[in-house]
């Protein structure tokens, strides 16, 4: 199981959220260069990295991080607001994968196209949910859309990676949301990265016993409720 730090941007600073509200947010650093190698000195298998103001529609954070992709040579995955086909395949370019959410349930024609230019393994489906419906826009918008039959339709698309969030999980330091986690990993040709929830060692070997391909390590990470080292260990 890959152990993935999330570096979270906002306004150039690295923070988390609360269940994604922007108004309840924490900083961490002021420099996310020195943070991302920082995770990478630690041994952690990949980066994710966030820009929560392009998700929120505020702004952007790809110069910063441009300049993190080129200090540190683990693979990184690029998430946030990538809702744009030129945008998409230019991060695709710099990045080991680009995470698609909102326009993944939006545009088909655009994703399947995108499918068949960079292939499965380079782009992950974020299935961000509440109580297992689909919400997009940064986490701000219902869909109706359920979680597993969403899963499905992308495995029937050929897609083969997935995100799995929790919103109301996120940031919380409650525990992962282990019922859907299981259901999604138990779908044939899924890699699931879990997200959200993440306390202690503890919920990193739930996550592990349902066979997840990956974790995402957040605010336990920069609480130092966590390490990285001790995740690799069981992972």
């Amino acid at each position: 199981m890959k152990v993935i730090p999330a570096i979270d941007l906002m306004n150039g600073q690295v923070v988390r959220l609360y269940k994604g509200d922007p108004k309840q947010k924490t900083v961490y650093s002021d420099n996310p260069i020195e943070i991302a190698k920082k995770w990478e000195s630690c041994g952690a298998d990949m980066l994710h990295l966030v820009d929560l103001d392009a998700t929120l529609g505020l702004g952007s954070n790809i110069a910063i991080i441009k300049k993190i992709l080129e200090e540190i040579s683990i693979p990184v995955e690029v998430a946030g607001g990538l809702r744009d086909e030129s945008l998409i395949f230019d991060v695709s370019k710099i990045s080991h994968r680009v995470v698609i959410g909102t326009l993944a349930f939006k545009d088909k024609t655009i994703l399947k196209k995108i499918l068949d230019s960079l292939g499965p393994e380079k782009i992950v489906i974020s299935v961000d949910h509440k109580d297992g419906e689909i919400v997009i826009h940064g986490w701000q918008d219902g869909t109706g859309i359920k979680l597993i039959d969403a899963i499905k339709e992308f495995l029937e698309m050929g897609f083969t990676e997935f995100l799995l969030t929790n919103v109301s999980r996120d940031g919380t330091l409650e525990g992962p949301d282990l019922k859907f986690l299981e259901q999604a990993c138990n779908l044939k040709n899924a890699n699931v990265i879990a997200s959200g929830g993440i306390s202690n060692i503890n919920d990193v070997k739930d996550v592990k016993s349902k066979n997840a391909f990956g974790v995402i390590l957040g605010k336990a990470l920069y609480e130092e409720k966590i390490s990285i080292e001790e995740a690799k260990k069981i992972s």
